[in-house]
């Protein structure tokens, strides 16, 4: 009798929440979280995580370097609702209070491999002037409830939003049984890739 086939794929991320560029601000942490499908479920790792806060380096790229680790590992049935990452970055006020920096969100990579992915970041924005001031002056910026919004498309066309820095995040992307339940993730089509030219003067 024939061994039963795989009746889930699994997808196992590890990497890290490397480095961010937010010129204006410093002193900065981050918040990561994931946001999925209703067919996937995390078997391993952690779901969400904070990091350190950072400062600028003191070289001409100021960068915010975290290097804060990314582990885990989901299982599905079907690629519907493929996992996304969703960054927050908070940091002080002139007034000492914690306020958001910028809200990001990218899916996991699909492919085996390591990947690098550069995200940019945007900030909820007040609908007047005065809410404006208002809120910078009680130390209250807009925000969201809910991060895992970011990753959503409910509602998000009647928000105002600004663009303000980047995050990079490291991906080493691990994939299981995907091939045998009739998923590709390798290129699409390896036959036509070319090889490497023959030496001058040789017969093609």
């Amino acid at each position: 009798m024939a061994a039963a086939g795989p009746s889930v794929f699994l997808l196992m991320v590890n990497g890290q929440v490397e480095s961010a560029q937010f010129p204006e601000y410093d002193d900065l942490y981050c918040k990561y979280c994931f946001v999925y499908g209703q067919d996937w479920a995390p078997t391993a790792g952690l779901e969400e995580g904070i990091s350190q806060i950072t400062s600028k380096s003191r070289d001409v790229r100021q960068a915010l370097v975290w290097n804060f680790p990314i582990d885990v590992t989901f299982k599905s049935t079907n690629p519907y609702g493929w996992p996304q990452i969703v960054l927050s970055v908070y940091g002080p006020d002139v007034f000492g209070n914690d306020v958001v920096r910028g809200y990001g969100a990218v899916h996991l990579p699909f492919s085996p491999g390591r990947h690098k992915r550069t995200i940019p970041m945007f900030v909820p924005e007040s609908t007047s002037r005065l809410q404006k001031f208002t809120s910078w002056f009680m130390g209250r910026r807009p925000e969201y409830t809910d991060p895992k919004v970011v990753a959503q498309g409910e509602g998000r066309e009647v928000t105002r939003v600004r663009s303000q820095g980047f995050v990079t995040l490291l991906f080493n992307v691990v994939t299981k049984d995907m091939r045998k339940l009739g998923y590709d993730t390798g290129p699409s089509d390896t036959q036509g890739v070319p090889g490497p030219s023959p030496p001058p003067g040789l017969p093609l």
